[in-house]
């Protein structure tokens, strides 16, 4: 038994690298335009199937093929916020955003269903069935390697944030909009591409949320309910609460399946609420700032 929860602990581990490589997303666009992009969940399965096109269609590497998948989710990004989110303004902005992301899901998810249709698929490569042996016990590469790239992407994201002058206009956009167009920064310039940037990184989420999960278009629900829970347990805005969180709630998650797997995810949720009983702002959040 043991043995066993040791294993579980160990995959929760590596899929939570992979879960916060999405929820990292959703909370910068949080952090720095104060909204809930509800379209997150289905932007990582058309990242998701963005993989499975460019492997069936053309034989391209899952990992080869981000350098193409994360560049177009990055664009598509940018759209998103210059055809929709620019536009809101006023008193109602941020919950007339959750109306607008939802309508922008079920837009691309109707794309996905006339393009791929309704069943499910995944995504496969040699690396996606085969395991390496470590601790007694067999791991999948694919878990190895999604949480590598997790890792490096999280990385990334935190140093472009506290070591590039983009980073600093977006943290001083997090914290004060106003103070931040006193100074002279290009607020909407910054929230636009704050967007692309946490649409990106879906791409690498759905890539290896696919080769671990079968999915179809409407697989983004379960995902973006996952993925607010994270954020919220991890503090509203921060990146290293987003990663805190996703480990945490997986592990539970699943060291929980060894005894039932029906319970496994009521426990996941049951987890959220225990925490901001005791803390309501998460693990990281803080009520004077949006994000640190």
């Amino acid at each position: 038994m043991a043995q066993e929860i040791l294993q579980e602990i160990v995959v929760g581990i590596l899929v939570g690298g992979v879960y916060a490589l999405m929820a990292v997303g959703l909370t910068l666009i949080f952090g720095v335009l104060d909204i809930i992009n509800i379209a997150q969940g289905v932007l990582v399965i058309l990242g998701a199937y963005l993989s499975y096109s460019l492997s069936t269609k053309a034989h391209i590497d899952l990992f080869v093929g981000l350098l193409i998948t994360i560049p177009v989710m990055f664009i598509i990004g940018v759209v998103i916020h210059w055809a929709f989110i620019r536009r809101l303004r006023g008193t109602e902005r941020t919950a007339m955003t959750l109306l607008v992301t939802y309508a922008v899901a079920l837009i691309i998810e109707g794309i996905l269903y006339k393009l791929y249709g309704a069943n499910d698929v995944s995504l496969t490569a040699s690396y996606t069935g085969t395991s390496v042996h470590v601790f007694g016990f067999y791991l999948p590469w694919i878990y190895v390697y999604g949480f590598i790239l997790a890792v490096v992407l999280v990385v990334a994201v935190y140093a472009l944030l506290y070591r590039t002058r983009f980073g600093r206009s977006v943290r001083a956009t997090m914290q004060d909009e106003t103070a931040a167009r006193l100074v002279g920064i290009d607020v909407n310039r910054v929230a636009a591409l704050t967007f692309g940037i946490g649409v990106a990184v879906t791409a690498a989420g759905g890539m290896v949320y696919g080769a671990t999960s079968a999915f179809n278009p409407n697989s983004g629900y379960d995902l973006i309910s996952r993925l607010l829970a994270i954020i919220i347990l991890g503090g509203l805005g921060s990146i290293g609460g987003a990663l805190a969180a996703s480990v945490f709630m997986l592990v539970v998650e699943s060291v929980v399946t060894i005894w039932s797997p029906d319970w496994a995810i009521a426990v996941f949720y049951a987890a959220l609420v225990v925490v901001l009983l005791v803390k309501p702002t998460g693990f990281f959040g803080r009520k004077e700032v949006r994000a640190q």
